[in-house]
């Protein structure tokens, strides 16, 4: 076992071992000062999207999760090459060439680069969306040409279930514009065609009424926020003339809400004899002939 004199444990010490334990300790405030940054990056962004933007509807427990899993994803990628850059330098103090080393390193990052750049794509566009708020689990979305509910999401990938209960999974990466069916409030949105020699004034009145009845019922009141009303004279065609019909309602109810205007919207146009294209009249009593058979 070879010795060693005081002379040389002191040149390594001073040399070698005093430089590695330095390095250890400036990586290791490193990495606590680059959880620090990030929870206060993540935390200003967050809290701004929660009071001006589209994220003010989430609650504490939601906002709390999308900043953890934020701080997880960008804390870890800055811990990494806090570590990697350490190691290069301890090796080097060590009296190994990290030449070698750093030219492996940068020939494995171009190839992992060019294979996991749509990885990286799917992570970062996950992390946009979750500091925006674009959609949550359990909202109604349109996203890469896919329409339905949102049943998982994480960073790397959106899972979806449209309405014949199919499910699809979408890489983040892919969706290029969300449409979230189900953000705060939607429209009624219904055109109804009245034929010609029709009181518009009076049509008019008959679907106004309905849209208001409807609000004023106890089991809608809570789902419409703006009983349907019509708009505008929308178009004037051979069929007839077009009534253009607004409301709003709670964006969760917008399918419920807008079945129940149109059944009423029938009922009160029946009931009120106005006439539209295709309308079947029902047949008028013939009068009977004395003495036929009948």
């Amino acid at each position: 076992m070879p010795e060693f004199t005081s002379a040389e444990v002191a040149d390594f010490v001073r040399h070698t071992l005093l430089p590695i334990l330095l390095i250890i300790a400036v990586a290791g405030i490193a990495i606590r000062a680059a959880s620090l940054f990030v929870h206060g990056i993540v935390k200003a962004l967050l809290d701004r999207e929660a009071t001006e933007g589209t994220a003010q509807e989430l609650s504490a427990v939601e906002l709390k999760k999308r900043m953890d899993t934020l701080e997880r994803l960008c804390a870890n990628v800055i811990q990494f090459f806090i570590v990697v850059i350490a190691a290069l330098m301890i090796l080097d103090k060590l009296g190994l060439s990290i030449g070698p080393a750093l030219a492996g390193l940068g020939v494995i990052g171009i190839a992992v680069g060019f294979g996991a750049q749509t990885l990286v794509r799917d992570y970062l566009t996950g992390a946009l969306i979750l500091v925006e708020n674009q959609f949550s689990v359990g909202d109604v979305v349109r996203l890469a040409g896919v329409a339905g509910t949102v049943e998982d999401f994480n960073l790397r990938r959106t899972t979806v279930r449209d309405i014949d209960g199919v499910v699809h999974t979408i890489p983040n990466g892919e969706i290029k514009v969300a449409s979230n069916l189900t953000r705060v409030w939607a429209r009624i949105n219904q055109d109804v065609t009245v034929a010609y020699g029709t009181d518009i004034d009076r049509a008019i009145q008959v679907v106004d009424d309905v849209g208001q009845a409807m609000k004023a019922d106890p089991a809608w009141r809570k789902q419409i926020l703006e009983p349907p009303r019509v708009e505008r004279v929308e178009a004037i065609s051979e069929q007839g003339v077009t009534l253009k019909i607004l409301g709003s309602v709670r964006a969760s109810d917008q399918w419920a809400a807008a079945g129940e205007y149109r059944k009423r919207l029938i009922a009160a146009l029946d009931a009120n004899e106005i006439d539209t294209p295709g309308r079947i009249k029902p047949a008028d009593p013939q009068p009977s002939v004395p003495g036929t058979a009948r």
